[in-house]
């Protein structure tokens, strides 16, 4: 299963980006989908023919159901590339933002934990900055819900730390956010 969803990033210059990204939901691991200061039909069509042919190159797992909100952005071209791969769309109800709560969390963490904290200067820095978002949230970050395991983690949830050890940061965004992982003592 997986959660869709827009928002905006407002540049220096006062330009409006549109950033689409999905979520799959058992897994939280977040695919960054397109950035764009015109999300049109065929932009919109676009992106889902581009992100159905890597999600099949990938690991040939197409989502089962795909969530998205009644934004007018989501063109029929949109839903049909994912309903071709047997994908069935869900539309949350009208004015209801929890309905799509693991997308709407998404966006919350971006904004605080980066975007908040960075003059965007154009829709590329924008992507830069994304991606390395992005980057940092499927390998680095711990969630509570996977048992403090990234997203693209398989193994089993981290052992408590016991003995010496020395701890490595690595910086990412210009020291924005910390990444930190355990050495040889």
């Amino acid at each position: 299963m997986m959660a869709t969803d827009f928002f905006t990033v407002e540049t220096v210059l006062l330009k409006t980006l549109y950033v689409l990204f999905m979520i799959e939901i058992g897994t939280r691991r977040v695919r960054l989908v397109g950035v764009t200061a015109h999300p049109n039909a065929a932009w919109m069509s676009q992106r889902a023919r581009e992100l159905s042919m890597t999600m099949a190159a990938e690991d040939a797992s197409l989502p089962r159901f795909l969530i998205r909100d009644r934004d007018t952005k989501f063109v029929a071209g949109f839903d049909a590339v994912f309903t071709g791969d047997g994908t069935e769309i869900i539309r949350t109800p009208i004015a209801a933002p929890n309905a799509n709560a693991f997308a709407e969390r998404w966006i919350a963490s971006a904004r605080s934990e980066c975007l908040d904290w960075i003059l965007i200067r154009s829709e590329r820095h924008l992507i830069r900055v994304l991606a390395d978002y992005v980057e940092h949230y499927n390998h680095a970050r711990p969630h509570r819900g996977r048992d403090l395991r990234p997203p693209c983690s398989t193994g089993s949830p981290p052992a408590p730390v016991t003995g010496v050890h020395h701890i490595r940061r690595r910086d990412r965004l210009g020291g924005l956010i910390h990444e930190y992982e355990l050495t040889a003592a």
